[in-house]
């Protein structure tokens, strides 16, 4: 199915790319960024944040899944559902936010407000992965929080690299309950089933390879196979490691702090997460409040996001002006629609 932005928004802020034909005759140029803290107070509800348990009975969750595998140089193959099957089968999903719904009839990837684009892993996502690969970061003994997570690949590969705990975090939850839990049982079960998955390692090292799974429920002469006790799942060691959460930015974070004793993050990823300058107030609050002293931001982004505005110039104008986080560019795509990859962290006194 294709799938395009359907942005229905208040006036947006935008920049001077000329090459942005659709301009709001209200937006506010860029070095109006601190504006967005005024304009996020009437942009929308608050969404109030939720914390999701596993189910009790996880393995309905994986019965006849389609999946696909990315392999990325020496990094552990990550798993995650088959976005078309799931489009197909999603009249059948629990959905109480009606997401799956609405964006099928709008053919939208993004209804601000009500879907915030969770269902798709977006093309930056894979860039932070290479990035990772190359540096060889391994998340062993980290706290790890995978902000706006969607299918949740960062998250899982911390926990596949030894992260001590792994929160998920995304607006909608339908997108925890129906695709990023499933995906982490999904990598739970496919790595207790085939341990030689982690023999692969640099067999076409610095490609990316996607390869499409379907879940055997047969063995070759046709009679079923033993099925994984849902128990082994759901008391899975790395899947008690993990805590999943949706909401608003600014009733997560609150959240966190109240159910959790030490909700400080050594490490916070996120990908594609400042397409809108609404929500940066919110972003920028979380993530002063649960990294670690210090702790590292790694986001993942595009120069610009036609049709709402937001893009890295304005999130560094904003991060800028807030005088919290010192920002460092870590890659920069050259083809195509720009993308990139920067470091946030706490600014240290010879930072200011």
């Amino acid at each position: 199915m294709s799938f395009c932005f359907n942005f229905d928004l208040p006036a947006q802020t935008t920049t001077h790319d000329e090459e942005d034909g659709n301009k709001q005759e209200n937006g506010k140029k860029d070095n109006d960024a601190e504006c967005t803290e005024d304009s996020n107070k009437t942009a929308r509800p608050v969404k109030e944040a939720k914390k999701h348990l596993p189910p009790s009975d996880p393995h309905f969750l994986l019965m006849n899944v389609v999946f696909e595998t990315v392999t990325i140089g020496t990094l552990p193959p990550l798993h995650f559902l088959n976005e078309t099957v799931f489009e197909r089968t999603a009249p059948e999903r629990e959905d109480k936010e009606k997401i799956l719904s609405h964006s099928a009839e709008q053919k939208s990837d993004l209804i601000s407000g009500l879907y915030e684009g969770g269902l798709k892993v977006w093309e930056c996502t894979y860039d932070l992965l290479e990035l990772i690969e190359k540096d060889g970061e391994t998340f062993r003994g980290k706290a790890v929080l995978d902000l706006g997570c969607g299918a949740g690949l960062l998250g899982i590969l911390a926990l596949k690299r030894g992260a001590r705990q792994v929160y998920f975090q995304d607006y909608n939850g339908t997108v925890i309950e129906q695709l990023t839990v499933p995906n982490v049982l999904l990598n739970l079960q496919e790595d207790d089933e085939v341990d030689s998955d982690n023999d692969q390692k640099g067999k076409d090292e610095g490609k990316i390879q996607v390869k499409e799974d379907r879940k055997k429920d047969e063995k070759k002469d046709g009679s079923p196979l033993p099925k994984k006790s849902a128990m082994d799942l759901s008391q899975h060691p790395l899947l008690k490691k993990c805590r999943f959460f949706s909401g608003d930015w600014r009733t997560f974070h609150p959240l966190v702090l109240k159910v959790d004793s030490q909700p400080k993050f050594d490490i916070i990823l996120t990908s594609e997460t400042i397409y809108n300058t609404e929500y940066y107030p919110a972003l920028h609050e979380t993530l002063h409040k649960l990294l670690a002293p210090d702790g590292l931001v790694y986001l993942a982004t595009k120069s610009h996001y036609f049709g709402v505005g937001g893009g890295l110039h304005l999130f560094e104008t904003f991060v800028e002006q807030r005088g919290i986080f010192s920002l460092d560019h870590l890659w920069d795509g050259e083809d195509g629609l720009q993308r990139h990859v920067v470091e946030l962290h706490f600014k240290k006194p010879k930072d200011t």
